[in-house]
């Protein structure tokens, strides 16, 4: 597949490495408005570099676009009169319809909104995908090519803004839990990374768990607690602290401010 990325910062990079990675491009274009920052691609044969969003469009059959959402509509008006038939068009912009993107190139394309997260990087992202009518009839390819870098999901539109919450925003609230499961390892005496390292195969485990035995959390919690043991006994003085109380209330604060997001840019 030929790809186009429009807009390689953080995400755009993380999909790029995704993609290479998983050898799901036969050749690469990665824009940016200041490609200094790229050099590291430079050691893939079948990538090209560039400043110029039109030439990206013009050698690619997918378009990724991963630009800050107020650049957006000013790239779309940029590149339509260069978009065809062929192209696929990948939105992972937070908050941006699908019913916006096609009042500005036309409902005829095939649109697809993507909300992976930066996992994606190391081939462990969860992503949500929709699309539009036409796009439908593409989403095959979109689901291809981020299968190849972890698992999706085909969700309506209606649920893309608690998708992104929960899947992309998601690794920033589990990282601080792991943050501060690492710190209570450095209190109970471990050196940092020592705890760290427990810490993260400890969660990945937790998780590995879950996937492979289909279960729900409660059903593995109990196969850890004892009477009058020590988990029980720190579990229950976390919920006492609040713990999964602020967790819900954490993603609800950033459901509401996603919601607002998307609300100003009507």
């Amino acid at each position: 597949m030929k790809i186009g990325i429009i807009g390689a910062g953080n995400l755009g990079q993380s999909i790029a490495k995704g993609i290479l990675q998983s050898d799901g491009a036969t050749s690469m274009y990665l824009s940016k408005r200041n490609v200094a920052s790229l050099e590291a691609f430079k050691a893939f044969s079948q990538v090209t570099l560039s400043t110029d969003n039109v030439t990206l469009v013009k050698q690619s059959d997918i378009l990724i676009f991963a630009v800050q959402p107020g650049q957006f509509k000013g790239i779309l008006a940029e590149i339509k009169e260069f978009l065809t038939e062929k192209h696929v068009v990948i939105s992972t912009i937070t908050g941006f319809s699908i019913q916006k993107i096609e009042a500005l190139i036309g409902a005829h394309h095939f649109i697809i909104r993507a909300m992976p997260n930066t996992a994606i990087s190391v081939g462990a992202s969860m992503t949500c995908l929709c699309a539009n009518e036409v796009g439908e009839k593409r989403i095959a390819i979109a689901k291809a090519i981020f299968d190849r870098m972890g698992k999706t999901m085909c969700i309506p539109e209606t649920k893309m803004q608690a998708a992104t919450v929960i899947g992309a925003s998601g690794i920033a609230f589990w990282m601080r839990l792991i943050r501060a499961n690492s710190q209570g390892g450095v209190q109970l005496g471990f050196e940092a990374h020592d705890a760290l390292e427990m810490v993260v195969q400890t969660a990945l485990g937790a998780a590995i768990l879950l996937q492979k035995n289909k279960s729900h959390p409660e059903a593995e919690i109990d196969l850890v607690t004892t009477p009058q043991g020590c988990t029980i006994s720190g579990l229950n003085e976390m919920e006492n602290c609040g713990l999964s109380a602020a967790f819900i209330q954490g993603i609800q604060k950033s459901f509401a401010a996603i919601s607002k997001i998307t609300q100003d840019q009507l």
